[in-house]
């Protein structure tokens, strides 16, 4: 265990996962004709949209995570990974159970919303503001969000419209924006896939940091490296239930045996 997780009956529950299901509509292709008709008779007898089904995305899922923690979350594609973070974000009610959480969680993914035709000086504001930052704060911060992105080693990026910027170069400055303050809950969605090994490290370092400074760290990563040298405890989704949950390195070890790689 790492040494800044305190003792087992010291530790402060941040996070509380209770029989967590979702489940959600995914509409499919539109079939038919006249379809401003078709769809006021279906409104009228209620009928459900050709196309539509039900996806259980999560199945029951408990679990809590404590104060220090670093958990990285893994599993298949369609796992019910970035579901499970947004449903602790608070983005996506639990179709049955119930999320706690203590403080204020926030998501960071590498498609969190800024504004592509704004420049990237424009976005750290925005975003800096989004987190609860003072102006002041951002204004002192700003120059080490811009370092540590790395985006202006090769020209002045940040001054140019996020549109401009590579998909890496976007994902990194979200997660330096996201970086520049302490969280009570910090949930990543493979923010740590992107960038270079200079900044990767740089975003193991500050992560470290940032469960030292506050709360608790969600790691979504297909990085199976990235998940033992960032998390010490890792939980295991698979078709939407929680297949095991323990420390990351014997987590890692059994789904790297149900997958056959590494």
């Amino acid at each position: 265990m790492a040494d800044n997780v305190t003792d087992y009956n010291e530790r402060v529950p941040t996070v509380v996962v209770d029989d967590v299901h979702i489940t959600y509509k995914v509409n499919g292709a539109r079939t038919g004709k006249g379809s401003a008709t078709s769809a006021l008779s279906r409104i009228v007898s209620r009928r459900q949209t050709p196309g539509v089904r039900e996806v259980h995305a999560v199945k029951g899922v408990s679990f809590a995570a404590y104060k220090g923690e670093a958990i990285g979350l893994i599993g298949s594609n369609g796992s019910g990974k970035s579901t499970l973070l947004k449903a602790i974000a608070g983005l996506l009610p639990a179709t049955k159970g119930r999320v706690h959480t203590q403080g204020q969680p926030s998501l960071l993914g590498v498609n969190a919303a800024l504004m592509s035709d704004l420049t990237g000086e424009r976005n750290v504001v925005l975003g800096g503001l989004a987190m609860g930052m003072t102006r002041a704060q951002i204004r002192e911060r700003y120059q080490g969000i811009v370092d540590f992105s790395g985006i202006n080693e090769k020209g002045d990026f940040i001054t140019l419209p996020m549109r401009t910027y590579s998909s890496g170069m976007g994902a990194r400055l979200r997660f330096s924006i996201a970086a520049a303050k302490s969280h009570d809950v910090l949930l990543i969605d493979e923010a740590l896939s992107t960038g270079d090994a200079r900044f990767q490290r740089r975003s193991k370092e500050r992560i470290k940091e940032l469960r030292k400074e506050a709360g608790t760290v969600f790691l979504v990563s297909h990085s199976n490296k990235s998940i033992t040298e960032t998390c010490d405890r890792a939980i295991w989704l698979e078709a939407g239930t929680l297949r095991m949950d323990g420390p990351a390195h014997e987590v890692v070890a059994e789904y790297e045996k149900f997958t056959g790689k590494k």
